[in-house]
């Protein structure tokens, strides 16, 4: 037997020694209450790699700018736009084959990979002395980091079947507060010379490399967070190498039929419309909220001509850590109760409506000033971003319930690979319409800044659209 607490038969599930993955399912039987533990090492886990993914939107229009490589003001923004593109790139060349190796070697090893990727190439964007050694590093962050697909099938399995919500809110949650601290830590943290003169100076470290310290911080973090994932978390995938009556007591019939398979079919899982319907309709989002978020940091850092905000790195950052917080709370708290209530999809649909207002209006809530217009924007940053992540927890669900254990790894590593393909061209896309709607200020239709807003609306709607029969279907594994 695996421990003294698990002598005895439980439900008439037959399990195997020396199976991590059996030994978890032993765990899930005969837990009560909330596995609080558990949602915090995922929680973890998630943060560290969600980070890097956006903290260099606050400082990246300045670091484009200190490179020298556009011409004018207006396509500072054009160049960004590929920097903050390349880590999806990466990305999406590897997902599947992360996935793969998920299913067929475990989750723990791709998400220690993962982990230590960030600690390397994160830090090494922060020495960037010119755009292609920031692309260079941005696209290898993004390629041999192949955590975000298995982790959400690991979530599934790592939890009994009603706190799955809960696993998968988790995910979502620190990847949507990830994408709110990462650039609350770059607005706060880059230039430190020019912000704190008399604590750096212009000759040091930091003030020779001004956008090394917020990558430094999260790349420490991950460290941290890698050494104790080594420790502490355990691997969920099943391995049945042989079947052994001896050392056999009592597994689920549905590990004896995953123990027959013996690796996933890419082939089936893209003929699974459940799935892949799912994953569609994820993508589409996925592409909106990428394209927002760079945008949004873009928008508020440019000058008042332009249509902007005319805000610092540090005003950026203080607008996105408000967010999180509002975030963290209504994850934590509203979320897991509204998706029982009325279920992921009719959430993900009721989010993608009441975002059209909000994001309608930014180009008028840069015409207040003072005051009002922190307040304002401050509540349409942080309503705009929990119906995002609502949308993007619901797909979460509806993704893992469409295949099996042995699947999910490589089904993740498909849903990763188009969403990376899609928060590819949201950056590239978004800055480049960004520059383009700052040069028509005086345009009969849709002016400046009104036009971008209106082109994530249409894409947001679109998403919405997807979410109704025919195009989604439901299933549960």
């Amino acid at each position: 037997m695996i421990g003294n607490e698990f002598k005895k038969p439980l439900l008439n599930k037959v399990y195997y020694d020396n199976c991590p993955g059996c030994y978890v399912d032993q765990r899930k039987e005969i837990q009560n209450g909330l596995p609080l533990k558990e949602v915090l090492y995922i929680w973890f886990v998630a943060l560290s790699v969600a980070l890097p993914i956006s903290s260099l939107f606050p400082f990246l229009y300045f670091m484009v700018r200190d490179f020298n490589i556009a011409d004018k003001e207006e396509d500072i923004s054009y160049y960004a736009g590929f920097v903050g593109s390349s880590y999806m790139v990466g990305r999406a060349l590897t997902s599947v084959f992360w996935g793969v190796v998920a299913d067929r070697y475990g989750r723990k090893p791709v998400i220690l990979l993962g982990t230590s990727t960030v600690v390397i190439f994160n830090t090494l964007f922060g020495f960037s002395v010119n755009y292609w050694m920031a692309i260079i590093t941005r696209f290898l962050l993004g390629f041999l980091n192949g955590l975000l697909g298995p982790i959400k099938a690991y979530a599934c399995e790592l939890f009994r079947e009603e706190h799955q919500a809960l696993g998968l809110s988790a995910i979502s949650t620190s990847w949507g507060i990830g994408l709110i601290i990462g650039p609350a830590l770059g607005g706060y943290l880059a230039q430190p010379a020019e912000k704190f003169p008399n604590l750096i100076s212009s000759d040091s470290l930091f003030g020779r490399f001004p956008y090394l310290l917020p990558c430094l911080c999260i790349s420490i973090f991950a460290l941290l967070v890698t050494i104790a994932a080594s420790v502490w978390l355990p691997e969920t995938l099943h391995f049945h190498k042989k079947i052994d009556s001896e050392s056999a007591s009592f597994v689920p019939e549905a590990e004896e039929k995953a123990d027959e398979k013996k690796e996933s079919s890419l082939i089936n899982l893209l003929k699974n419309w459940p799935l892949m319907s799912s994953i569609i309709v994820y993508c589409v989002f996925s592409l909106h909220d990428m394209a927002y978020t760079e945008i949004f940091s873009l928008w508020a850092v440019s000058p008042k001509s332009l249509g902007g905000l005319n805000y610092s790195t540090e005003d950026v950052g203080t607008i996105l850590s408000i967010t999180g917080v509002g975030l963290l709370l209504f994850q934590t708290t509203l979320y897991p109760l509204a998706e029982r209530l009325a279920g992921p999809i009719v959430v993900a649909r009721i989010s993608g409506i009441l975002s059209v207002p909000i994001l309608a209006s930014y180009p008028y809530i840069a015409m207040l000033s003072g005051f009002m217009l922190a307040f304002t924007l401050n509540c349409a940053s942080v309503v705009k971003n929990v119906l995002s992540v609502s949308i993007i927890t619901g797909t979460f669900m509806l993704q893992n319930k469409a295949v099996g254990q042995h699947e999910r790894g490589a089904a993740n590593g498909i849903a990763m690979t188009l969403q990376s393909i899609c928060k590819a061209i949201g950056p590239a896309c978004g800055g480049a319409l960004l520059s383009w709607s700052q040069k028509r200020q005086n345009a009969a239709f849709l002016p400046g800044d009104q036009m971008i807003f209106f082109i994530l609306n249409a894409i947001e709607l679109l998403g919405v659209l997807l979410t109704f029969k025919p195009f989604l279907i439901t299933h549960h594994y």
